[in-house]
């Protein structure tokens, strides 16, 4: 009569009347090598003999292996830039901040090719009306503008900029940022995630600055963020990505845009960003501040775009030793 067993979760039918060395020996298993579990119990291996199976057993044999499985090398999709449903085909975005002037903002801005420009809002001039405004140089209607949140130290006043905004110029896609303090301008995700929130249900959608932490960007997106934003390094400061690993990790999980915001401050940053596999770079002290902000603009433009061709294409593994570009063989 044939047992009826579940054999490391499989039906099998063994002989009736068979040890659980028998079972092993069958199997071509050593027994010092594995361990048996019968019905959720540990078989002791000096038992193995004496021990029969009995119809209805569960049986789980196990042995050590290395973990892990190997890494499986997939190509990487080149998936375009869509934010909140708009295909943007630059990956740059610039900030309107600190330049000499509005016309030398406009060049940058030609110059770097980007479609999204950041932009503060701030009280009118009541004492002098005819001052320059920023609309009189780049016009909208050709370029997304982005208010953001910029000065910002609480999700009330973040919201009431933002409402302003919207009643500007009707926009509801905004970035927005919560700082923490002004000596780091760290974003402050507490106050971060309940304006998000707020925001959300009032009909924005929501660009968000954040730190470098993989959990807390899940926390935003989960909330319904339109792009996650982590800082590359403090604003301002032109310290280039800091934390690659986190950012590495926000990319690996986000199913939103992850655009480096804050940090950059040159080419290769801006490379190093979109090499580990970000949707795009947000900056602008590194253009505003440079000796030429055009050419540094234009630098910026390749730079990004360079860095997510480098991303697709896979960069070869880094080795400690010389390997020969070379066949050795045949050397005379």
């Amino acid at each position: 009569m044939a047992l009826q067993v579940t054999l490391n979760g499989e039906a099998r039918q063994l002989d009736e009347g068979l040890s659980v060395r028998g079972l092993l020996v069958g199997l071509g298993l050593d027994p010092a090598k594995i361990a048996v579990e019968r019905n959720l119990e540990i078989v002791p291996r000096s038992t193995y003999d004496q021990v029969a199976l009995a119809d209805g057993d569960r049986l789980e044999i196990v042995h050590f292996i290395g973990g892990g499985n190997a890494p499986v090398d997939l190509p990487v999709e080149d998936k375009p830039l869509v934010i909140a449903g708009r295909t943007f085909s630059s990956r740059l975005i610039i900030g309107t901040g600190k330049y000499k002037d509005y016309a030398q903002n406009a060049a940058a801005l030609a110059a770097s090719g980007a479609e999204i420009v950041t932009v503060a809002v701030r009280r009118v001039n009541l004492t002098d009306p005819s001052q320059p405004m920023l609309v009189d140089h780049i016009d909208p209607k050709k370029t997304v503008f982005l208010p953001n949140t910029a000065g910002c130290f609480t999700g009330e006043e973040a919201v009431r900029t933002l409402r302003l905004a919207r009643e500007a110029g009707g926009w509801t896609l905004v970035k927005l940022e919560v700082l923490g303090d002004r000596k780091t301008l760290y974003p402050d995700m507490i106050e971060t995630l309940r304006a998000t929130e707020l925001l959300i249900k009032e009909g924005f959608q929501v660009m968000v600055y954040c730190s470098d932490d993989p959990l807390m960007a899940k926390r935003l997106e989960e909330m319904g963020a339109a792009a996650i934003m982590p800082l590359a390094a403090p604003i301002g400061s032109g310290l280039g990505v800091q934390n690659p690993v986190g950012i590495r990790m926000i990319i690996e999980e986000a199913k939103v845009p992850v655009i480096v915001d804050a940090g950059v401050g040159t080419a290769s940053d801006a490379a190093i960003a979109m090499e580990l596999g970000c949707d795009g770079v947000l900056m602008n002290t590194a253009i505003a501040e440079a000796k030429n902000p055009v050419l540094m603009a234009e630098a910026m433009k390749h730079a990004v775009q360079a860095g997510r061709m480098a991303y697709l294409a896979g960069r070869m593994p880094r080795r400690k030793y010389a390997d020969p570009s070379s066949p050795l063989a045949g050397l005379i």
